[in-house]
């Protein structure tokens, strides 16, 4: 089963209705909702959402980005609506509705052009429009200001607003601007369809190469390569990787692209490699290949190692069956944020209480981060173990009795099935207090 989008909505309480229906068009996608009333809570809001939630893409508006753009993750999908002319011919046209004459009007929010577009198409004199233009650093006091002074000089004008603190304190005819649902719709889909390209772009199969390097001179390369898989298995990291040792080829890893783009922090640097250094005593160095087949991301993966090893320090280059290459990728910063060896005594006793191997807790904690807090079915966490739906149930049932699972609600993947229950795990915090006992 796939995980659907989450996609998270900061609106206001006013827009709900035609969000909901915008969405509605949209499958294999899960809404949560950040709605407020008034300007000053929104940051509060969001806050609380990127707390409690993971989601994959955020929708919101211009004034509501501004507030709380300081608080988004840099890799988060966001899209920001901007005012779109349809939604501006709306409220005039509105406003025609309740009698009121089409001009004079102050809008602000809203790109000179687009006022200007709107009001070629309506025949309207854009000398009876006053126009305020968006800026991040507008306060409703400045906007509030801005139409005020058009009204005193147009006592019979109404406005247009987006902004909700100022529309409360006019006391003219005002329209607040709302969104089309067309409008809103193809945003949600363009974001959906980004976070889906995405997510098959992490997908693509991908290869890593480690070998010990030759040039150091008078070293036991079988051994060393024996040691330098051992230490990649026994990091949780690399836990939904598969890796075998090909003697002379050197130590190959398999996973998605994801993985690696994870472990080399965007492929900025291979900190594996510093560690292998310790540990073995000689220099390490990493390629990676991004391809079509298997087959094809090794060998591109043998060409980065090759190139990498070039050079006169441990480091990693990545070629892409694209042309790209990348590189070279440092290996000096710090090691990686958890490491199976430095915590042998608190996952090995954990293991043993759960009943399980130290290898396979190794190898949850590594899921459980990259989960990021979402919960997970057992058959998606038997796939990402390499075992069969049976045995991730009987491994979610040791889980749940030794305390490292808790259920977080079911989801319906068949409308004629029985829903299947999905669990959270939790297995780096009973790892620190096992620490915190010691």
């Amino acid at each position: 089963m796939r995980m659907a989008i989450v996609i998270g909505l900061v609106i206001h309480e006013r827009g709900r209705e035609t969000f909901q229906t915008a969405a509605s068009t949209l499958s294999g996608v899960a809404l949560e909702w950040v709605t407020y009333e008034y300007e000053r809570e929104i940051r509060a809001n969001v806050e609380r959402l990127l707390g409690s939630t993971h989601v994959d893409g955020l929708l919101l508006g211009l004034m509501p980005y501004a507030e709380c753009r300081a608080l988004l993750p840099p890799d988060l999908q966001v899209t920001v609506t901007r005012p779109a002319p349809l939604d501006l011919a709306l409220m005039i046209n509105r406003a025609a509705g309740r009698g009121w004459p089409m001009t004079p009007v102050s809008i602000d929010t809203f790109e000179p052009g687009i006022v200007d577009e709107v009001a070629g198409q309506l025949g309207l004199d854009t000398a009876d429009i006053a126009r305020l233009p968006y800026s991040p650093d507008q306060s409703a006091a400045e906007v509030l200001r801005f139409h005020n002074d058009f009204l005193a000089r147009n006592p019979d004008a109404y406005v247009i607003t987006m902004r909700t603190a100022v529309a409360r304190e006019l006391t003219c005819r005002v329209m607040t601007t709302e969104k089309v649902v067309s409008t809103v719709r193809a945003e949600l889909h363009e974001l959906a369809l980004r976070i889906r390209s995405e997510r098959a772009n992490a997908q693509r199969f991908a290869a890593g190469v480690f070998f010990v390097s030759k040039q150091d001179g008078g070293v036991d390369l079988d051994r060393a390569r024996v040691r330098l898989m051992n230490l990649l298995v026994e990091t949780p990291e690399f836990g939904d990787a598969w890796i075998e040792n090909r003697g002379r080829r050197g130590v190959v890893v398999f996973a998605h692209k994801a993985l690696f783009e994870r472990i080399t922090d965007n492929w900025v640097s291979v900190p594996a490699l510093a560690q292998a250094e310790d540990v073995i005593g000689q220099r390490v160095v990493a390629g990676f290949g991004v391809g079509a087949s298997a087959r094809n991301c090794v060998l591109l993966a043998e060409r980065a190692a090759a190139r990498a090893d070039q050079e006169a320090v441990p480091c990693g280059y990545l070629i892409e069956d694209s042309g790209l290459m990348i590189g070279p990728m440092s290996s000096a910063r710090p090691p990686l944020s958890f490491e199976y060896r430095e915590h042998t005594a608190e996952l090995e006793a954990l293991a043993r209480d759960a009943g399980l191997s130290a290898v396979t807790l190794a190898r949850l904690a590594a899921l459980e981060r990259g989960l990021h807090g979402r919960p997970i079915a057992p058959s998606d966490l038997a796939d990402s173990l390499g075992i069969t739906d049976p045995s991730g149930r009987r491994l979610i049932r040791k889980l749940v009795a030794s305390g490292l699972v808790s259920q977080e609600g079911t989801t319906q993947t068949n409308r004629k099935g029985r829903p299947t229950r999905l669990y959270r795990l939790s297995i780096d915090n009973a790892v620190d207090a096992r620490k915190d006992l010691t």
